[in-house]
């Protein structure tokens, strides 16, 4: 039963995963840039400044430009920049690599459009509370028409933003870097310590879950930038000490881009699919969840919070994907097929730093993956909220603590194609509602710049 379940999933992921959706997410991306005149890059530099701004308290929203990007970017940050760049390889090849890269350039100018259109059409859910995110951009901006859309997404997004795929991945990083080398636990025999550890993490989840956003937006803000700044560090001691031979791996990634000589077969198509996926999934531009994060800032400018959503796939793919991608590549693990997710992360950063390195990446790996896990409670409960009532939402924090201990005694592999396959049935809706209204960003931009060069 279980089997034949994951082999479905997996079919229904390439199925969705195919060239409609590549072209929507890059073609559509591509469009924002070149329809906005290069805009976020242009402006780029500023976006910098706007996260250090003092919020007004007579604006609308719950978070500030700060907060707002660390919660949508501890959506991203952790997994998907470790096990998804890992996953990426073993699939696709270090090629792989080049096409998030291609995808998060244009993801720069997909995340302007869509994190700009959460705050210019925020709608009220049922308590009467602002909300913002792809939902609300589809009923506010496009209509009563639209509705059906806007329940798409959101019954996607429910089910896009489980935590099995983070909590799977933690708890194997866990096993495999601390429990089996100090004893605690066996290789061949973990479901007992998997399941043990499901329900610990089901707990901290429940603890700041309780608080909601207000207490997850200061865990986060706290815990993204400094976890963020100590996975860098330990990658760049990993590079620095190899620095040697980060030009040829940078040429390989370049190389095998076009060639797909690292894929089973030499399909250059798998490659390019498979590295915008892994994008898709390690920063979310068209996706939709990070536009419920910047929904909730607390601004009365949407184009302000549309340059300050700019920097998520400058921080999370281009850098710290990067940052991982090197490490892989310069171990050469990824040529032995031996290892898969995160462990084949963990287990390049032991082959070039050896001393201590799997401990400290289970650390730093953790507390990203928890941030992760935090922050897609609170996408799945306002999805839910807009599907059955926000005076109901809190109820979902049960139904995630039990997604949590399911998670940890997973199939990786089903989780994958599960994740991945509501991830391409959000793109839709998000893609659809930000090309319809890309002329009202453009519009309010104009006016906005032009008063900012008079101010």
């Amino acid at each position: 039963m279980l089997e034949a379940l994951e082999q479905y999933l997996q079919q229904l992921a390439a199925f969705l995963w195919g060239l409609p959706l590549v072209f929507l997410l890059v073609g559509g991306g591509l469009f924002f840039l070149l329809y906005s005149r290069l805009l976020p890059y242009r402006y780029l530099g500023q976006s910098v400044g706007l996260l250090f701004r003092k919020k007004d308290q007579d604006d609308p929203g719950q978070l500030s430009h700060f907060q707002a990007l660390s919660t949508a970017l501890s959506g991203t940050l952790g997994m998907g920049n470790v096990s998804g760049v890992a996953i990426a390889i073993a699939v696709g090849g270090p090629g792989a690599v080049f096409w998030m890269w291609i995808s998060a350039w244009v993801g720069i100018a997909t995340k302007f459009y869509t994190c700009s259109l959460a705050v210019m059409y925020r709608g009220r859910d049922s308590n009467g509370d602002w909300q913002g995110g792809p939902m609300y951009v589809i009923r506010e901006g496009l209509g009563r028409r639209w509705r059906p859309l806007a329940y798409f997404f959101a019954i996607a997004g429910l089910l896009g933003t489980m935590p099995i795929f983070q909590i799977n991945q933690l708890v194997q990083v866990i096993r495999d870097m601390i429990a089996v080398p100090a004893g605690i636990t066996s290789a061949d025999a973990h479901f007992s310590f998997d399941l043990i550890l499901g329900l610990i993490l089901a707990a901290l989840v429940l603890l700041v879950g309780i608080g909601r956003l207000p207490r997850l937006a200061r865990v986060t803000a706290l815990l993204v930038p400094t976890m963020v700044v100590a996975y860098l560090l330990l990658t760049a001691v990993v590079l620095l000490t190899h620095i040697e031979q980060v030009p040829a791996a940078i040429l390989l990634i370049n190389t095998d881009a076009f060639s797909g000589h690292a894929v089973a077969g030499g399909v250059l198509g798998t490659v390019i699919v498979t590295g915008i996926q892994r994008a898709a999934f390690s920063n979310e531009a068209g996706i939709g969840t990070e536009a419920m994060a910047h929904g909730a800032a607390q601004t009365r400018e949407p184009i302000r919070e549309g340059m300050v959503a700019m920097l998520g796939p400058v921080i999370d793919t281009l850098i710290v994907c990067t940052c991982t991608a090197l490490v892989i590549i310069i171990s050469g693990v990824w040529q032995q097929g031996d290892h898969n997710g995160v462990t084949l992360t963990a287990e390049a950063f032991k082959q070039l730093f050896p001393y201590g390195s799997g401990i400290m990446l289970a650390v730093v790996v953790s507390l990203l993956s928890m941030s992760t896990v935090l922050t897609f409670w609170y996408y799945g409960s306002k999805c839910l909220g807009f599907l059955i009532g926000a005076e109901y939402q809190h109820r979902y924090i049960w139904i995630y603590v039990v997604l949590v201990v399911l998670g940890s005694v997973a199939s990786l592999k089903m989780v994958i194609s599960l994740v991945d396959s509501m991830y391409a049935l959000m793109a839709i809706p998000t893609m659809t509602a930000a090309l319809l209204l890309a002329p009202k960003v453009n519009r309010a931009a104009s006016i906005y710049f032009k008063r900012s060069r008079t101010d």
